[in-house]
């Protein structure tokens, strides 16, 4: 299953135009990212058609629960409780919890490879690899449509958790946790910065630590969370300016429709190979880690730097209406005043993202 699932991840016939592989946004090259640094990528059977979500990486995804919406089992002291937050889901908005659905999602959306069941099934009956599908599912599997478009999902879901690939642990961060790597003076400043909770406060959400049962840590909590995000102005569908993407609450998300608390929330990202891409956040609107991780640091104590003004008054949160500004985080480093004096100056933004550049896979020690 894992083979075939390969095969048809890299295939472009499986799309509408023929031109559109899974591997063409989430490219095996760069973490299972986009390979450039456009907001949004462009699909439909023109390849013109522009989406309106940056493209995630599909790495590190084996740990990601299922969506919930509530509670977590219990603290660290394992006694009680804790109200975690809605949590898990393989999407930006959390809408489908096993990889045969998010792979479904692309293949027929009108603005990513834009194809149907009925057409998906068709190419791969006609493609080489056909008969490896033939094999995992039984010599009649073409024969059903339905069941025969399922098989191809649970394929592409299989090849999606093949260890080496997809979480393949080969950082530089994951040599030093293995005693095998020193980090640099930058770098260790970095790591010390993102875990302070006064400082980046950066491991509140993206986990640093490993786990109870040893594994390696993930850099994300799963949780889903609001930020405040600037809008993009450069994305086709931001031109209206009654549309907002609200993430868990819609538009593309419709069971939570009409829940105000669960509008402008996305899921927390791991960060590993973080360093690899070049669009960041939901809407694809900063183009460098840097820029990244200043708009955390200085979100609150320096908002003109990101959102617009009109009269001289910046509108901060341009993209969220304003009834849902509750929903934002204010945990540190976003519980400042403007001309306060941001969590972190700029050379230790800089070791920050040099820190965060020790979580690129591939890493080889120098002999």
């Amino acid at each position: 299953m894992t083979s075939v699932g390969e095969k048809m991840f890299l295939d472009p016939s499986l799309s509408g135009s023929g031109k559109l592989a899974c591997a063409s946004c989430h490219s095996p090259d760069h973490a299972f990212g986009p390979p450039n640094a456009l907001s949004v990528q462009l699909g439909g059977n023109d390849l013109h058609k522009p989406g309106f979500r940056a493209v995630p990486s599909l790495r590190y995804l084996q740990s990601v629960p299922q969506f919930t919406q509530h509670f977590h089992d219990s603290d660290d002291e394992g006694d009680e409780s804790v109200d975690a937050g809605p949590t898990g889901g393989l999407t930006w908005d959390g809408r489908v919890d096993h990889g045969a659905d998010q792979a479904r999602i692309p293949l027929t959306s009108s603005f990513e490879m834009g194809s149907t069941p009925a057409q998906v099934v068709a190419a791969v009956r006609a493609a080489p690899y056909a008969g490896e599908l033939r094999e995992a599912f039984g010599a009649n599997i073409f024969n059903n449509e339905d069941k025969a478009f399922d098989a191809i999902l649970r394929s592409l879901e299989a090849f999606e958790q093949t260890p080496q690939k997809f979480y393949p642990y080969t950082s530089k961060f994951d040599a030093f946790l293995a005693g095998k790597a020193k980090l640099n003076e930058a770098e260790m400043h970095g790591l010390e910065l993102f875990n302070d909770e006064k400082k980046g406060n950066c491991a509140a959400c993206h986990i640093s630590q490993r786990a109870k049962d040893g594994s390696p840590p993930q850099f994300s909590d799963f949780g889903l969370i609001a930020l405040g995000v600037p809008r993009n102005r450069a994305l086709p569908v931001n031109k209206d300016p009654k549309y907002y993407d609200l993430g868990a609450c819609g538009p593309e998300r419709t069971d939570l429709k009409g829940q105000s608390q669960y509008c402008g929330i996305f899921r927390t990202p791991s960060l590993r190979n973080v360093a690899t891409r070049k669009v960041f956040f939901h809407n694809g609107i900063y183009h460098s880690l840097d820029e990244a991780v200043r708009f955390y640091v200085q979100r609150d104590t320096n908002p003109e730097k990101f959102y617009p003004s009109v009269h001289g008054k910046v509108q901060k949160f341009d993209d969220l209406p304003k009834r849902y500004w509750a929903n934002v985080n204010t945990e540190p480093p976003f519980d400042r005043k403007p001309g306060e004096k941001p969590a972190m100056n700029e050379a230790e933004i800089k070791d920050v993202v040099a820190f965060l550049n020790t979580l690129t896979d591939g890493y080889q020690a120098a002999k």
